[in-house]
Formats: structure tokens, C-alpha cells, sequence
């Protein structure tokens, strides 16, 4: 079945372009089914990327897909690459859906890693939404920053900077092959990190409902999941596409920052050479074990 997403979203051309299934809203409405509701709160500032990023990892799975895209309202977006109009048309606030419920909700990192919690300027409201979820969501996938947020806003794990950038794929290996969220994963698999920040897994450990589930020799702490609340917390970024390593290389490259080249990306450590995408079986293995596992098993059929 195909992820059902708004009409005209700009991630629907990028994504049949792509020969992938994808309906919009007005076809869903004429099938007799309740697709699986999801919640999108995108934190990026580039928000059409993340979209198509995140769209393209729900699409591959048997079951139908209702996708709400959500933005803070204490937060405004100021990137010129997600047009005023774009929000406005297609994402709703936190006012809009808070007496609804949802199977499953995914929140997206941010580029505000570099700054304690308490002072990001949306922290507040993006703390009545995590606490919020608690209640209205079946369960909760956090990526990257928002792992981070969520782990030290639910369990008070703190995060400490690192001394350079973990940047690039690295190679990862599971503790916990059983767990459904890895159900069918390689006892070793790649993924991409892109963070100035990390969690520590002693300061994980002393969390009894909490557990490791996958992490990295090189890049640390990958996968958590609490094993009583359904929430997952992955600090890499599975959804990125073969260039996003790339693009923000290049990008940092321009602006004069000192920056590596990512780590076990470019072949033979070459930024002028095309990028391999050797992760993308996992993603799409993890984001189908998330949306089967932990959300259409455990919904219930109707709501109320």
C-alpha cells in the first residue's frame, strides 16, 4: 500500500520520479480502509528535503500511511528553501491536533544541537508535544537531536559535546538481535551520523527501562528503545539519501568551516567522486520494522 500524503506536496513528484507508490488524499478518501495516522513534527529548517527524506522510507511498506506534517508555532522558520506558503498549506500546530490521536509519530533533528535544551527557542512547546504523545500516540520514533532531547526530557540522560564532528557512515553491530525494531537486520550494518553531540552509555544504562539496542565502535550509541512506552531512539539519520553527506559537506566546505571529509563515504576518500548509498536495505528494514512492530500491532482499530 502507498504512503498517502497531501495533494500538490512537492515530495509526491520527487518520489513517483522515483517509481515509488505514493496517493494523495483526495484518492484515499475512496477507499474503504483505515490507514495507520502518523505525525511528522519536521524540525529541520529545509523542510521539503526532510519530507521526501522521511516519505520515502514509509513508502515501502504494505500498509496505508496518513501523514500529518506538523511545525512549532514558537519557532519561525526563516530558510529561504521552505517557502512561507508551503507551511501554511500543508503543515499544521500543535493547537491544531492536540484533542487527536495518532498511531505513530515521528520527530525529526534540528541544527540546534550546540545549545542546552532549555534554550532552544521552541523547547517549551516541543516538550508539551513529547508529553502529549505520551498518551495520544501509539509510538514515537525520535531522529538524531531530537533522540537526544527525548532521552534527556523523559529519563534526564544528558548529552556532551564532542571534540569534532561524527560525521560520515559508520559500521554498527546489535545487542539485541530479538528486539522487533532490528527483526531481520545483519549482525553488522552501516549508517550515517551527522552530529556535533553524544549521549554516553553509562548514563543510558542507569535507566532501567531503557535499552541499547545497536551501537557503533566509532560513533557510539545508535539505537535505544524504552521497552515499556514504545518510544525508539535512533541518533543517526537512515532516512538521508546518497548525497545528504555530500551536500552538507560541500555546503560547510563554502562557508569556510572546518570540516572533515565524512568518514567511509566518498570512494577512496575522494569528494570528487559519486557517493555509494550502502545503508539504504537498513533504513528501509527499520522504518518498516517501526511502522509493523510498533504501531500497526499495537493501535487499536478505532480510536475512541
Amino acid at each position: 500500500m502507498p504512503v498517502n500524503i497531501p495533494d500538490h506536496l512537492p515530495a509526491g513528484d520527487i518520489l513517483r520520479g522515483e517509481n515509488i507508490f505514493v496517493m494523495t488524499e483526495s484518492r484515499a478518501q475512496h477507499q474503504d480502509i483505515r490507514p495507520l495516522r502518523l505525525v511528522l513534527l519536521n524540525l529541520m529548517p529545509v523542510k521539503i528535503v526532510t519530507e521526501t527524506h522521511l516519505l520515502r522510507m514509509l513508502s515501502n511498506s504494505p500498509l496505508q500511511v496518513e501523514i500529518t506534517l506538523l511545525n512549532t508555532l514558537s519557532h519561525e522558520s526563516k530558510n529561504e528553501n521552505t517557502p512561507i506558503d508551503h507551511l501554511r498549506t500543508f503543515y499544521k500546530t500543535f493547537d491544531d491536533i492536540r484533542n487527536h490521536r495518532f498511531d505513530g509519530m515521528i520527530i525529526t533533528g534540528a541544527p540546534v544541537e550546540m545549545l542546552p535544551f532549555e534554550e532552544v527557542d521552541y523547547w517549551d512547546e516541543l516538550t508539551q508535544i513529547m508529553d502529549w504523545a505520551t498518551t495520544n500516540v501509539t509510538s514515537t520514533l525520535f531522529i538524531c537531536w531530537s533522540a537526544q532531547a527525548g532521552l534527556h526530557h523523559h529519563y534526564g540522560v544528558p548529552k556532551y559535546v564532542l571534540p569534532q564532528k561524527q560525521f560520515g557512515i559508520f559500521k554498527h553491530t546489535l545487542h539485541n538481535s530479538k528486539a522487533p525494531i532490528v527483526r531481520g537486520f545483519d549482525d553488522e550494518f552501516l549508517a550515517p551520523h551527522s552530529r556535533h553531540t553524544e549521549i554516553k552509555r553509562e548514563d543510558v544504562l542507569k535507566v532501567p527501562q531503557l535499552e541499547i539496542v545497536a551501537e557503533s565502535n566509532e560513533a557510539g550509541l545508535y539505537l535505544i528503545r524504552d521497552v515499556e512506552n514504545r518510544r525508539i531512539f535512533v541518533t543517526g539519520h537512515s532516512e538521508y539519501d546518497a548525497f545528504t553527506l555530500k551536500n552538507e559537506y560541500e555546503r560547510d566546505v563554502a562557508k569556510g568551516l572546518d570540516i572533515q571529509l565524512p568518514n567511509n563515504y566518498f570512494p577512496n576518500d575522494d569528494p570528487s567522486q559519486i557517493p555509494l548509498m550502502r545503508w539504504k536495505s537498513h533504513a528501509s528494514l527499520l522504518f518498516s520494522n517501526w511502522l509493523n512492530y510498533y504501531v500497526y500491532q499495537e493501535t487499536p482499530y478505532d480510536f475512541d
